[in-house]
């Protein structure tokens, strides 16, 4: 099993592209698998400084519906020069938005028309249910809020009638992977909290050792209280490998870190990992 990292805010090497958002190949299982694109041209760029073949690719699923994981899905079809399939929740086509006091809503969601995507081969499997590509490999679908601490970024919201409402994040999902070593669990922004994944995880695969968490945990803005949860938590599981990116932000990668030592990495573009 091999897992690269294609786009993310930082690059882990010269010669690549740095941009905010995120994109990771896995391949296991003769399935290669894209979660995400990045939010523009970095994953095409840095996958051919790289020597990855995205013509090779079998299946794209997108983590949720925001512009900086899906926005670069454009620039990957046209490479590709094929067809496949983009396994999503419906959700991902709402129109989604940031909004903060001090500006007026920005519009945060995918910057492209579906039928731009499906005229380039892209095929929507959209489903709020996990999606098994094998018998080791499954999207989860929606992710049940279970801890106290986790919460949903109040600053996010959907547009419905000319209304902004709270986004409920229910397209926000990972990929989870059944190895001998235990649970590898790969985060999209994991919007729904980073341990209400794993522990979602654990229930739908039937497997409870968790040896990697890899991806997106959207700590950037997280409160002392979750910051110690989470980790108490992660330390608890055992977890072996935890590689952080994108909306972790840095303060707390450093935090993370300290904490775990050498389990600890920073999942950046150019990341390349073998199981």
């Amino acid at each position: 099993m091999q897992i690269t990292t294609l786009s993310e805010n930082t690059a882990g090497r010269a010669g690549l592209l740095a941009e905010w958002g995120l994109s990771i190949l896995i391949e296991a299982d003769d399935h290669r698998i894209l979660l995400d694109t990045g939010s523009g041209f970095s994953a095409v760029y840095n996958a051919m400084a790289l020597g990855v073949d995205l013509s090779r690719i079998d299946r794209i699923v997108f983590s949720h519906g925001h512009f900086d994981h899906t926005g670069g899905l454009i620039h990957i079809l046209r490479m590709m020069r094929s067809h496949v399939e983009v396994i999503a929740h419906p959700d991902i086509w709402a129109p989604k938005y940031a909004r903060r006091p001090e500006r007026e809503g920005t519009y945060i969601g995918v910057p492209f028309a579906r039928e731009a995507a499906e005229a380039l081969g892209a095929s929507f499997n959209l489903a709020r249910d996990p999606v098994w590509i094998n018998e080791n490999i499954v999207s989860s679908g929606e992710i049940p809020m279970l801890t106290d601490y986790e919460k949903i970024d109040p600053t996010l919201y959907v547009k419905e009638n000319e209304e902004f409402k709270p986004d409920p994040l229910w397209d926000d999902q990972a990929i989870f992977l059944k190895s001998e070593k235990g649970l590898i669990i790969i985060l999209g922004c994991a919007h729904r909290g980073t341990i209400n994944t794993i522990r979602y995880a654990q229930k739908l695969t039937g497997v409870e050792p968790v040896y990697a968490v890899i991806g997106g945990t959207h700590l950037i803005s997280a409160s002392p209280q979750r910051l110690d949860a989470t980790i108490t938590e992660l330390s608890s599981l055992g977890v072996q490998r935890l590689g952080v990116s994108h909306c972790t932000g840095l303060p707390v990668s450093a935090l993370l870190a300290q904490t775990f030592g050498a389990t600890f990495f920073f999942n950046n573009a150019g990341t390349r990992i073998t199981v």
